[in-house]
């Protein structure tokens, strides 16, 4: 699976995308996670990558041709855009979930996801990529507005990372049928100002049915 990201602020991927589980997919090469600049497809000296809305309004819009050029950019013969994901990430799209997620881990070779910012994106960027061959969906991560596609993008490629055979140490911790039930570790006992607190016995009993009913009991949701 090779991930595709466009954006204006390239720097913002770098820490997270290099630690954790996304880091180790890479060395194993079950993942590769390219990072493109918008502004490096910018035609003039100031890199400029926005304009004013036509019609007036507020805020700016993404102009279209850096980022045509920078999609262009990625389009060589070994490239198939059939086995392709294109991904808009804005607060007017679909609701991403786990569902989602697994469906493209399955599905395609290549996720393409272009970081939106202030108003949006230029309208005829969705014509133009559609025309590529493309199969394009515009994507939210949750009801509320952030600044711009850059934290979506990294959820995006995190939750599908979680799908790819060899990337998590155990399938279970997908949690797609037993749901996030409540975890404890060492000590066993706790004490702290006075009072103890201990973890529940059934999970050092041994006895594995009466833990995962107990797991089971207490699963705070369900995912599918």
């Amino acid at each position: 699976m090779i991930f595709h990201i466009f954006t204006i602020f390239p720097e913002v991927f770098k820490e997270y995308f290099n630690t954790s589980i996304i880091g180790r997919a890479q060395k194993k090469k079950l993942i590769k996670i390219k990072v493109y600049d918008i502004r490096k497809f910018a035609k003039d000296k100031h890199r400029t990558t926005d304009d004013r809305p036509f019609g007036g309004g507020a805020g700016m819009v993404l102009k279209i041709e850096p980022i045509i050029k920078a999609v262009s950019s990625i389009l060589n013969s070994k490239f198939e855009i059939r086995n392709s994901k294109f991904i808009i990430l804005s607060p007017a799209g679909k609701k991403f979930d786990q569902k989602m997620a697994k469906s493209y881990a399955n599905k395609y070779e290549n996720i393409i996801l272009l970081c939106g910012h202030y108003e949006g994106i230029d309208e005829r960027i969705k014509k133009i990529v559609s025309d590529f061959g493309f199969r394009i969906s515009d994507l939210s991560i949750g009801p509320y507005i952030l600044t711009g596609g850059e934290l979506p993008a990294a959820v995006v490629v995190d939750t599908i990372s979680r799908h790819i055979p060899g990337v998590l140490g155990k399938e279970e911790s997908l949690e797609e049928i037993k749901g996030s039930y409540p975890v404890y570790t060492r000590p066993e006992i706790f004490e702290y100002k006075g009072k103890k607190y201990r973890a529940p016995r059934i999970l050092l009993s041994g006895d594995h049915k009466k833990i995962e009913a107990w797991r089971k009991s207490h699963s705070k949701s369900t995912f599918v």
